[in-house]
């Protein structure tokens, strides 16, 4: 019998459920892990700077939020407030990360993943799943076109530093940091690798990757790079991290990627979804062939029963989603033409 089918018994005889801690609840990703966490009827404790921010509001209007989730007040450089946070868990879900370029991102990710593990395994925590980026996967000049992604790749530490790619560095290190930890406290590890993540937010501050769609779908942005990127929806991702919680035997990296395309191709499913809106149409000009996409293994979670979700529906539902938020105009409507 599943970990699954089990937490959802345990839901319907009225048993106390597991305990977990989602780190970084209020984001992107981390409402949605809490979310999906809450669907399987597990009891979660997230992790917030301010948990009483009205920023934090949504995960309370969560499904099953009134019955099982907490909030408390945690820091990744905060020690004694993370044993607080994970104080009778079984499980922590280690997603709470900075995006930024800022100099000292490294030093941080690393002392704060370090922090994590140790008070995990210090609070008797059995299992750590840890949200890395595709940032500490593909960023390597040095791979051949034809070499497929996978879960063995890693990107160039000095590539990334040198293109000023420091959120990359800073995901790498945190998860070699995150692996040697585990190692030498004896936890459970399995590190989920999402790439560029879409689709429906749940919180109601616009984070980067919608942000990136608005920028395109108004024009905001007037040129698009001759560039190839992964891309996941979030639901994908929630679904992964919990996926690889359930399963004893899931260790180490899980690629989470659902499909790799061209920046033109992205830019031609936004003008055929909403055609009302002038989406960006120039290609900035490098001089360069038109950048292809690269093959991909995704094969592992696959394999974990995870089924992916078509990038289409992804932009479609979180623009639909940024238009009910305030964040996104509503299109005019195109006036009929009349004809004699």
């Amino acid at each position: 019998m599943s970990s699954n089918v089990e937490v959802n018994n345990n839901v319907n005889n009225g048993e106390e459920q597991q305990l977990v801690c989602v780190t970084g609840a209020g984001g992107f990703i981390g409402s949605w892990v809490v979310k999906e966490l809450l669907l399987r009827g597990y009891r979660v404790r997230g992790t917030a700077r301010d948990p009483a921010d009205s920023k934090n509001a949504h995960l309370l209007a969560l499904e099953g939020a009134e019955e099982r989730l907490s909030l408390c007040r945690a820091d990744v450089l905060d020690v004694a407030s993370l044993r607080a946070a994970f104080s009778g868990c079984h499980g922590v879900f280690h997603v709470a990360s900075p995006v930024s370029n800022d100099p000292d991102l490294v030093p941080v990710a690393v002392e704060g993943t370090r922090n994590v593990m140790g008070a995990a395994a210090d609070m008797g925590v059995r299992r750590v799943v840890f949200t890395s980026s595709y940032g500490a996967v593909h960023m390597n000049p040095n791979r051949s076109a034809d070499a497929v992604l996978d879960e063995t790749c890693w990107s160039d530490y000095d590539f990334c530093k040198e293109t000023d790619n420091l959120y990359c560095c800073a995901k790498m290190m945190a998860e070699i940091t995150a692996t040697e930890e585990a190692a030498k406290r004896g936890l459970e590890l399995a590190v989920v690798v999402p790439s560029m993540t879409m689709g429906p937010m749940l919180q109601q501050t616009l984070n980067f990757s919608s942000n990136h769609v608005a920028r395109y779908l108004t024009g905001t942005k007037k040129t698009y790079p001759n560039a190839v990127a992964a891309y996941v929806d979030v639901r994908d991702v929630a679904r992964a991290h919990v996926l690889v919680y359930e399963r004893p035997e899931a260790r180490g990296r899980y690629l989470c990627i659902g499909t790799v395309m061209h920046r033109a191709q992205l830019i031609q499913i936004l003008k055929d979804l909403f055609p009302q809106y002038p989406v960006t149409a120039k290609c900035e000009d490098d001089g360069k062939p038109t950048a292809k996409a690269y093959k991909f293994s995704n094969q592992k979670l696959k394999d974990l029963g995870l089924e992916f979700t078509p990038l289409k529906k992804s932009l479609y539902e979180a623009v639909i989603c940024m238009q009910q938020k305030g964040h996104l105009p509503l299109p005019v409507p195109v006036p009929r033409r009349a004809y004699l």
